[in-house]
């Protein structure tokens, strides 16, 4: 059969061969034993139940045995005989072109280019999954090929539950991953009930179906980097970030570093993705032994390179080693899954990769304790190090809360806070976030080099414009942009579908998105896929990432992300999606975010419109409401904008009449 016809098969009828577990690419780490005797049948039930009863019997011995090897039923059997990659839209059977522009999507997160544990169906972070398995995977693309315009597929957590009756301007994909009873979301709940098939971990844009690729994060690195040494009041060129981990999203933090024009040190102990990063050049360097890598910075101080160097090791002994040597770090961060401490997303400093490999899956207490051990220590040098002038941030990823969890020296003096900002207060929140700045992105759906090229030219062309009339305040963050985006092309960040991202605000959102239509309008250029990262100013409710900077104690509440996502929902998006997780962890954050075809038409133009303006300004209303004044200056502005919009605002307390 060719690509179209396996498509539309669906879960085969007959079962295809076993497929040959290839040891070459990139494999999730087994999984801890969880499961009750009764909860190991009720996961292989659970699995039987997509297909016919008459492969039970086949099937059972072959699942069982998956459970017992890797913690999970992937269902290797079922992996698509066809490459896996984002084909240019036209090629996908599909009724409605939203849909195929969904399949689009999916294949893109699966490519083998993009993910970190492809047949795994894991696109980054360790866990970030687009389907559980691969039933899930065949029966969704055959819904997709399937639906029309006036039909909304249901997603639970990974799985089609099918399509049901809508409208037009309904979304044709309604997606949930990991949505819990809040007492069931601990990290071994994530483990037991994800084994058991009913649920999983989204990450953010993973089971959104819109990740593309490390450039997703790479912009948002960049902006990072450059006002992190901004302010220490400093220039990149000749001084140090150090920082961990190289994959599906911390794989950016080197390219980034690159495009800022510092030296980066990046510590990853996975040899495999090390070398996938070297190979795709999104590192310079690979060094293995801390005595070359110590000569190799200090030959880049004095020449003032720009060079970004992968240490395949721990960080915890580049940390102790530069230490040591006296080697001076200016930015610090990390960027490992900490969200995922014990399953792969944080490797201690005192075992090999592969030792640690086989702990967590077969002695996870043991793991666990050894984790925190390296924590302890991980703090204890980045203190010494911090002492002496370097600046450190949390980057999101949950490394202060576990490094806290573990009893390491990282709390403030009120004992309450961290010692070290979240990247997010000192710089992203206020910077960027409150004044409605976030990662809005677009995939060229024909597949084409030459429609990103003049996505890019046009983008450009309507920030340009924007920023002739833009008030002082964001001045800077308009200027960061168009100079992101004139160097996009030249910095080849590519990886998988073609796809762009930028900073923007609903001004800039609005107008770019426009001028992509009346583009296509004109056939000038093919269908546009637009969409943005749930790292944003109105999808996540995160407390100790994106919503770090609300002072006024709302920011453990989630009332946000809900009502962005409903907002979304009846404003236009062509699908939507929620989850419990994303990059900070399981029970510990709610995000939400949507994907929108531009495809010419009148009502593209209406529904860009109404979404992208309540897509952003939700978010500043309630930055605002929590007194940040960057935010209060925003929301005003978009009221002067639009008639229609009327937000409370907050009236500001005087302190001394507290005393």
């Amino acid at each position: 059969m060719n690509f179209k016809e396996q498509i539309l098969q669906g879960i085969p009828s007959e079962l295809p061969q076993k497929k040959h577990y290839d040891t070459s690419i990139n494999h999730a780490p087994k999984r801890k034993a969880i499961l009750s005797a009764e909860e190991t049948k009720l996961a292989l039930k659970n699995a039987l139940r997509y297909f016919d009863k008459k492969h039970h019997a086949a099937l059972l011995p072959e699942f069982k045995e998956e459970l017992e090897l890797y913690g999970r039923i992937y269902m290797y059997r079922f992996l698509p005989d066809y490459k896996m990659y984002a084909r240019p839209i036209k090629e996908y059977p599909a009724q409605s072109k939203q849909a195929a522009a969904i399949m689009l999507m999916i294949q893109n997160n699966l490519d083998h280019a993009v993910a970190q544990h492809p047949q795994e169906l894991i696109t980054y972070g360790g866990n970030g999954g687009v389907f559980s398995n691969w039933a899930q995977y065949l029966l969704t693309m055959k819904y997709l090929a399937e639906m029309n315009d006036e039909q909304t597929l249901v997603m639970y957590s990974g799985h089609p539950m099918g399509l049901f009756p809508s409208h037009k301007d309904a979304p044709r994909v309604v997606v949930t991953n990991g949505m819990m009873i809040p007492n069931y979301s601990k990290p071994d709940d994530w483990e037991k009930f994800n084994a058991l098939g009913v649920t999983q971990y989204g990450q953010m844009t993973a089971g959104s179906y819109m990740y593309i690729g490390p450039q997703g994060i790479v912009h948002g690195t960049t902006i990072t980097v450059l006002n992190g040494f901004r302010k220490i009041g400093k220039q990149p060129k000749g001084n140090l970030f150090v920082t961990s981990g190289l994959g599906g999203m911390s794989g950016a933090q080197p390219k980034a570093g690159n495009i800022a024009g510092c030296i980066t040190v990046c510590a990853e102990v996975n040899p495999k993705i090390t070398q996938v990063r070297l190979d795709q050049g999104w590192i310079d360097e690979k060094i293995t032994d801390l005595e070359v890598l110590v000569a190799r910075v200090r030959k880049a101080k004095e020449h003032k390179e720009t060079v970004s160097i992968a240490y395949l090791g721990n960080v915890v002994e580049v940390w102790e080693k530069f230490d040591a040597e006296h080697i001076h770090i200016d930015l610090g961060s990390d960027q490992t899954s900490l969200h995922n401490p014990w399953a792969g997303g944080y490797y201690p400093a005192d075992l090999s990769f592969e030792a640690a490999n086989e702990m967590m899956a077969n002695n996870p207490e043991e793991f666990k304790t050894h984790v925190q051990k390296s924590l302890r220590r991980h703090a204890e040098a980045i203190n010494k190090h911090t002492a002496k002038g370097t600046y450190f941030f949390d980057y999101g990823n949950a490394f202060l809360l576990e490094a806290s969890r573990a009893g390491a020296d990282i709390m403030a003096e009120n004992n309450i806070d961290f010692k070290y900002p979240s990247y997010v207060q000192d710089i992203m929140g206020p910077m960027c976030f409150d004044y409605g700045f976030g990662p809005f992105r677009w995939v060229c759906a024909s597949g084409k080099p030459e429609d990103l090229e003049k996505t890019d030219a046009i983008a450009c062309e309507v920030l340009e414009e924007i920023k002739k009339n833009s008030p002082k305040e964001i001045q800077q963050q308009m200027a960061d942009n168009i100079q992101w985006i004139k160097g996009a092309q030249e910095n080849k960040l590519v990886v998988g579908s073609q796809a762009r991202i930028l900073y923007a605000d609903a001004e800039g959102r609005m107008k770019i998105a426009e001028a992509f239509n009346n583009a296509i309008k004109k056939g000038e250029i093919e269908t546009v896929i637009l969409g943005r990262d749930h790292h944003d100013v109105s999808g996540t409710d995160s407390p100790y990432r994106e919503t770090s900077n609300i002072y006024d104690g709302s920011r453990f509440t989630a009332d946000m992300a809900i009502h962005n996502v409903i907002g979304d929902s009846f404003r236009g998006a062509t699908w939507v999606s929620i989850h419990n997780g994303g990059g900070v962890g399981w029970g510990e954050v709610i995000n939400g975010g949507f994907g929108m075809v531009l495809d010419g038409s009148s009502e593209a133009s209406r529904r860009l419109k109404s979404m992208l303006f309540w897509d952003v300004n939700n978010g500043i209303a309630r930055r605002s409401w929590a007194r940040n004044n960057e935010a209060v200056f925003a929301i005003k502005r978009a009221m002067e904008a639009e008639p229609n919009l009327k937000v409370t605002l907050p009236n500001i307390v005087d302190d001394a009449l507290l005393d």
